[in-house]
């Protein structure tokens, strides 16, 4: 059983409160904190939409959600019952006058309390909240409040969005979420590196011969079409996910594990991202769009026609870039991003690929020369897998084989991994924003983003098409293996 370490009683206010993040990530998230005995008795869950249903009405809504979205194994009568005691439920526009001062009459009844307010609503939204909440006198020195992304679709309106936010929450109340840095995986990522000198002193350009990160989704645009369309795989995924992940791959030791310190490293990293530019597009990117195919055995329309008739959209659904951190421990070691939709498996991994040993006293014949890999895995099974060569067992001379020296931290740990939802939450109520983003890293991020789109606008060319149920067109394959490689698949 993992420690759990005792948070303030707090009244956590969730804006958009009926919507698909709360019913499918935050109940469960927060479910899974009361039943283990995290969450104060004392503490509550206020959900707040436009939707005009009773208190009643929302925690019968929110006991079928959990009946949908946990294992019947983790569920109990008692224990359900129990939670959505802790279930409020206002009826607020969050961007006009109706139900505030119902809200605040509500929070009143306890006024020492933790306020998170998650923002689980469209981002145009924010603003108009956070003014709301500051005009009705709800923001305290315990007040937190909790950004989704994305934060905006460039740097000008991420920029917009932190100011409206800013004007009435100081950067220490902020915490933009990113829910892959709430992964085990990824905070193991800093412990394999920092705390491991096997590992820290590896992690050179004299070693690694590059880096893979692969976020690849089975799903469609499953009813987020028309925030989809604007958006794309770049924004929706690349300008925060992947580069988050890059960050913490590529970043510096920081002087100790206060979240400035780590912050600080990753937004070096971003700053020395070399800037892709309109002579550099078709070198280094690969845009595709999911056509019909199969994923998992099951027959899907492609892009367009989950669009709807007559659609002639040029949005990718799927990216693929090599990146350079332009630093000394990383001087000629390229970063190779990937990730789309409709893609045969859901998973997201890093993969580190040291250089191949100059020189063996093996026989060709014996083995493939195969490199050794640190593969860290966030899904669908959290753990890291070293592969290195070994003998084959037997009399048959001395034969090599790439062996996988295999962790799964719930197999290793004999216990449940919470979900990322769970660990973020819990530290918004403690005020420790380490596993967050900060403004200026959300700003750079995007003016990194923003020099690709311009090179991409400069340049125009249509997505490439690719099957549903592929790895993407055949143009990121060749992305890679131009430069003698290939891209990590390990399909389980």
């Amino acid at each position: 059983m993992a420690t759990i370490i005792p948070v303030a009683s707090f009244d956590c206010v969730v804006f958009g409160a009926t919507g698909d993040l709360t019913t499918r990530k935050l109940l469960p998230a927060l479910y899974y904190r009361y039943k283990d005995g995290q969450i104060p008795p004392t503490s509550r869950i206020i959900g707040a939409s436009r939707s005009e249903i009773t208190g009643d009405q929302f925690r019968e809504r929110a006991r079928d959600a959990l009946k949908r979205f946990v294992p019947g194994h983790d569920l109990s009568e008692e224990a359900l019952s129990a939670f959505v005691d802790h279930l409020d439920y206002v009826a607020v526009d969050g961007a006009g006058e109706d139900g505030w001062e119902d809200l605040a009459v509500k929070l009143a009844e306890r006024p020492d309390q933790v306020r998170p307010y998650y923002l689980a609503t469209s981002p145009d939204l924010y603003g108009a909240i956070c003014r709301n909440l500051a005009r009705h006198g709800l923001i305290g020195e315990k007040s937190r409040v909790v950004l989704e992304k994305p934060i905006g679709k460039d740097l000008k309106s991420a920029r917009a969005i932190n100011d409206a936010v800013g004007e009435v929450f100081p950067e220490e109340q902020i915490f933009r979420i990113d829910h892959y840095l709430g992964k085990e995986t990824v905070q193991n990522l800093l412990a394999l590196r920092f705390a491991n000198t096997i590992f820290e002193r590896l992690w050179t350009a004299d070693v690694i011969d590059h880096v893979q990160i692969t976020v690849g989704e089975t799903v469609g645009v499953e009813g987020r079409a028309g925030y989809y369309d604007t958006s794309g795989a770049l924004r929706d995924m690349v300008q925060n996910h992947l580069l988050q992940l890059l960050c913490l791959t590529a970043m510096e030791s920081p002087l100790n594990l206060d979240a400035n310190s780590v912050r600080d490293e990753k937004l070096k990293v971003l700053r020395a991202l070399k800037p892709i530019t309109v002579n550099d597009v078709q070198h280094v990117t690969v845009r595709g769009q999911y056509a019909a195919g199969a994923v998992e055995g099951r027959p899907v329309e492609g892009y367009l026609a989950d669009l709807g008739p007559g659609s002639q959209s040029r949005t990718e659904t799927f990216v693929a870039l090599k990146l350079e951190v332009q630093s000394w421990r990383w001087a000629g070691v390229p970063f190779y991003l990937r990730t789309g939709k409709r893609l045969p498996q859901k998973m997201s991994e890093i993969v580190v690929q040291f250089r191949a040993s100059p020189f063996s006293i093996f026989p060709e014949e014996a083995f493939g020369r195969e490199p050794n890999r640190l593969v860290i895995r966030l899904q669908p099974q959290e753990g890291m897998k070293l592969e290195v060569m070994t003998k084959d067992p037997g009399p048959g001379g001395m034969r090599l084989r790439p062996t996988a020296l295999d962790i799964s931290f719930e197999e290793t740990f004999k216990q449940r991994y919470p979900d990322a939802y769970e660990r973020l939450l819990m530290d918004v109520v403690r005020g420790n924003p380490t596993l967050f983003m900060r403004r200026d890293e959300v700003e750079v991020a995007w003016a990194w983003a923003d020099s690709l789109l311009k090179a991409w606008a400069d340049r125009p060319e249509a997505p490439r098409p690719y099957a549903a149920g592929s790895w993407g067109p055949t143009a990121a394959i060749a992305l890679i293996e131009r430069d003698g490689r290939t891209w990590h698949e390990d399909l389980r």
